[in-house]
């Protein structure tokens, strides 16, 4: 995704450039009053995507602040140059307590957004952006930073890797199913229940504690404003048996919880021929008006459209696939009654097993988003990056995506 981290290639200025440049730009704390307006500008031009060939925009809403503001610990940082303070560039970050993997716990750092304006590049803007946020990480109590790309992102990759010190951890796939015009049928032996918050928690941290990357405050996501419930599909022939109260798990069951990103970003594809815009258009209408063939209609990525995110997920027991399946159509038809949501999507480790029971469309989603980790205190006695994982589950906080 365009909102993970970025880097491109530009020509490399003079030595002497590039000092006086380092010596000319400030970082300090994003002020909405000072820098908003600008910040804004400045990402509008650093679409990522080769002229001329499709990209995917991203269009945050409201404030720039609001991808991470749903974080306890987080901070923006503006680099400004020169006089007059242009806004060159720009980093998020956020520290949270997440499992490691066998229930042990650790303060992380997540960075993202980071971008410079496309005329001040290749002058270590970049460079210094990451430096001041790393630093303002290990005061909150980090012990590793990790950042998010994709594998075809080199500039990003190697910023990361060869200039920071950081190593490519973990590779996970993103998932994605258009909302299409017709909603997906559900196999009437199934059933799906609603889960309320302190039973979705008190599961979540009895089943994937021993994930990676499983937040600590779960509870504070599956209470958050964006969090549109955790749901559970199983069997009819348990309904009469089971009773969620008591916190017993079916022995047959599928869960997740769905985020509503809308208000926090939208997503579009630039850069389509209209000629393939008329031809996307025609099998939507088409789908609309003889439903019943269930046509795979091509969704209208051509104007602004949010997602659903899906996480948590899980299954056990006989039919599981199907049930979680059938958990995702659920979902997919929730998300056809929600004006502007596109697409539903979710991003899973590749050893994850639930992986084989998304349905998803092959050409939107991609197989390779490589997270790379960085040891920030020296002095933590426990190497998380050459330990190895003994979960084949990556826990993605929706509040990252």
């Amino acid at each position: 995704m365009s909102l993970k981290i970025a880097a491109e290639s530009w020509p490399k200025p003079p030595l002497e450039t590039v000092q006086s440049m380092n010596e000319a730009v400030v970082v300090r704390e994003y002020d909405e009053e000072r820098h908003k307006i600008a910040v804004e500008k400045m990402e509008s031009l650093c679409e990522v995507g080769q002229k001329g060939k499709p990209s995917l925009v991203t269009d945050l809403m409201g404030d720039p602040i609001c991808r991470i503001r749903h974080f306890p610990i987080h901070i923006m940082l503006v680099a400004e140059y020169g006089e007059e303070g242009e806004v060159v560039g720009v980093i998020r970050g956020c520290v949270k307590t997440v499992a490691r993997g066998s229930s042990v716990y650790v303060k992380v750092a997540y960075l993202l957004g980071l971008r410079v304006s496309p005329t001040r590049r290749r002058l270590g803007i970049g460079a210094k952006l990451v430096e001041h946020l790393e630093e303002w990480c290990e005061q909150k109590g980090a012990k590793y930073a990790y950042i998010a790309t994709d594998y075809t992102n080199e500039p990003s990759i190697n910023l990361f890797t060869k200039k920071f010190g950081y190593s490519k951890f973990r590779t996970l796939t993103m998932l994605v199913q258009p909302v299409h015009a017709h909603y997906k049928p559900i196999t009437s032996s199934i059933t799906v229940i609603r889960l309320p918050p302190c039973l979705s928690r008190s599961i979540y941290n009895r089943l994937l504690s021993n994930s990676e990357f499983h937040p600590k405050d779960i509870d504070l996501i599956l209470s958050n404003k964006l969090n549109l419930g955790t749901f559970m599909a199983i069997p009819k022939r348990y309904l009469s048996k089971w009773d969620p109260k008591t916190g017993i798990i079916p022995p047959n069951f599928a869960m997740l919880s769905v985020w509503n990103t809308k208000e926090v970003f939208k997503l579009q594809v630039k850069g389509v021929s209209p000629l393939t815009q008329t031809f996307c258009a025609g099998t939507r209408i088409l789908d609309s008006w003889v439903p019943c063939l269930r046509l795979p209609s091509f969704p209208d990525v051509f104007k602004p459209f949010g997602v659903y995110f899906l996480y948590g997920l899980h299954m056990e027991g006989k039919n599981s696939r199907v049930l979680m399946r059938s958990l995702c159509e659920f979902v997919h038809n929730m998300a056809k009654d929600d004006d502007g949501c596109g697409a539903v999507v979710t991003e899973l480790g590749q050893r994850d097993p639930v992986r084989e029971a998304v349905p998803h469309w092959s050409k939107f989603s991609w197989a390779e988003d490589v997270w790379c980790i960085k040891k920030l205190d020296k002095c933590e006695p426990l190497d998380w990056i050459i330990s190895g994982s003994s979960s084949p589950v990556i826990f993605v906080d929706p509040r990252d995506f």
